[in-house]
């Protein structure tokens, strides 16, 4: 049988388990309350609300709600960011909307008088990219994998965003990335363009950056590292008090990316999702419960408990607490779990 696309899979999946829905609200905690850092949302000026906080000299991040898609936040989900390098901004994913993308372009000439010069994705789901009608004018780049991904898949996130999102996504297509990034050897500094300049101004990029491809969350995980200030944005591989999305999600490739993002010693961490922190906290946690989420789904699946009564089994409170869980655990369960059942099903029989 053919896989449908996941982004469509999410469509039916939105649309034919609204009840199960409910019932996982009341039998779990509350989400959190939205953090006072979320953007503020006008509803009546079309309004994103966004600003750019600044985590070092020339490095901002955007940060956008840790929540769902709703209208309420707009459907800004994503932290997004731009680092002025003396020689041009660089700019990390654009946001779920045309909007957005035109809304985050304006901060950027709001805050640095530096032009934009290159946008990059770090992989292929919407919120990285349908944005990118802000950025027409500049190059945007990905990787052939994520590239790909965003061909396949567009169409199917244009409609669901649509319905999740209504005019918030008024006037938004899909305008791919015209580049295909390829990440040099682990360790190796990444030139985010070639320094043409006869004299270079001292801040130009140089060996300032590191990228790297992971895999897990999607096929292809791009994770850049600025090492002169120490920030390091980690895309989808991170997920910080909200509980982690799954379309495209191998846990196994997982929890082995985060493993070798344990061992550079990160920073300064800005997650696509979650608030920016220190360190290896939002690591951690998102370790924790990817682990605890193979196990539980393998143990079901040995006990031949079905999707409804697999969404009604406790959830460690921690995990339950996170942004996002009445609707992600519930996807995290209609993306992963047959895959467990068939498992079961395909093993030998004693």
């Amino acid at each position: 049988m053919k896989k449908p696309d996941t982004a469509l899979f999410d469509l039916l999946l939105a649309t034919t388990l609204v009840s199960l829905l409910a019932g996982l609200a009341l039998a779990q905690p509350a989400a959190p309350e939205a953090s006072s850092s979320a953007p503020k949302v006008d509803l009546s000026r079309r309004d994103l609300g966004m600003r750019a906080r600044t985590l070092a000299p020339g490095v901002w991040v955007v940060e956008g709600a840790n929540a769902d898609f709703s209208p309420a936040n707009g459907c800004n989900i994503i932290n997004t960011g731009f680092i002025a390098t003396g020689s041009g901004v660089l700019v990390i994913n654009t946001g779920t909307s045309r909007l957005q993308g035109e809304q985050l372009r304006a901060l950027i000439a709001r805050t640095t008088a530096e032009p934009v010069r290159r946008v990059i994705h770090l992989n292929l789901h919407p919120d990285y990219f349908l944005g990118n009608q802000g950025f027409a004018d500049v190059p945007r780049a990905a990787t052939a994998t994520t590239r790909a991904g965003i061909a396949r898949e567009a169409a199917a996130y244009e409609a669901n965003l649509y319905r999740l999102c209504g005019d918030w996504m008024a006037g938004t297509e899909t305008l791919a990335p015209d580049e295909t990034l390829t990440p040099p050897p682990s360790g190796t500094p990444w030139q985010p363009w070639p320094d043409t300049s006869a004299q270079a101004a001292p801040t130009a990029p140089k060996a300032r950056f590191e990228l790297r491809e992971l895999q897990g969350h999607t096929a292809s995980d791009l994770v850049l590292i600025d090492r002169q200030s120490g920030v390091a944005f980690v895309g989808g591989l991170v997920f910080a008090q909200r509980v982690p999305t799954t379309p495209h999600a191998r846990l196994a490739d997982w929890l082995r990316s985060l493993d070798e993002l344990e061992a550079l010693g990160l920073q300064t961490v800005v997650p696509s999702h979650g608030p920016v922190h220190a360190g290896n906290a939002g690591l951690q946690a998102t370790r924790r419960y990817l682990r605890w989420l193979d196990q539980h789904f393998a143990r079901a699946a040995a006990q031949g408990l079905d999707m409804n009564e697999l969404l009604r089994a406790p959830v460690p409170p921690e995990f339950a607490g996170w942004a996002a869980f009445g609707t992600e655990y519930l996807r995290n369960i209609a993306h992963l779990y047959p895959a467990y059942e068939q498992a079961v099903l395909a093993a030998p029989r004693r």
